[in-house]
């Protein structure tokens, strides 16, 4: 399956599950910052992806869960060099180019974006 095949069924997912318009569905709209994602549109895209791709999603895989709760990764409302490296051996589909510079916790949703979820999905398949 090619990047834009994939690309094509997590838009579609994505539609469905926040009933938002396909034109918003881009690579970089966050899910929760630009197309309102709530915590449980998260189990809702994951049990749509799992349906659209024929694969389980283990709990915590695509969108990780409790890292704000941590005090080694979490201080002063900012994530630590610790948490960011913990972040990222968890979620190896996500860019973190961004977050790393103002590493906010308040901004770890924006972290999830159509690309990241698309990333994650291509992985996946490439691993069946």
């Amino acid at each position: 399956m090619t990047q834009d095949e994939i690309f094509s069924k997590v838009r579609a997912v994505i539609v469905d599950a926040l009933a938002v318009d396909e034109e918003e569905v881009t690579p970089t709209a966050s899910l929760v910052g630009d197309l309102g994602a709530e915590s449980i549109d998260f189990l809702d895209i994951q049990f749509k992806l799992e349906q659209a791709f024929g694969f389980k999603v283990p709990q915590g895989d695509l969108f990780p869960e409790n890292v704000a709760q941590d005090p080694k990764y979490v201080r002063e409302g900012k994530v630590t060099a610790e948490g960011i490296a913990a972040l990222k051996a968890r979620l190896p589909h996500v860019d973190f180019a961004k977050f790393e510079a103002n590493p906010a916790i308040n901004k770890v949703a924006d972290l999830f974006t159509v690309d990241a979820v698309v990333k994650y999905v291509a992985r996946r398949l490439a691993d069946k």
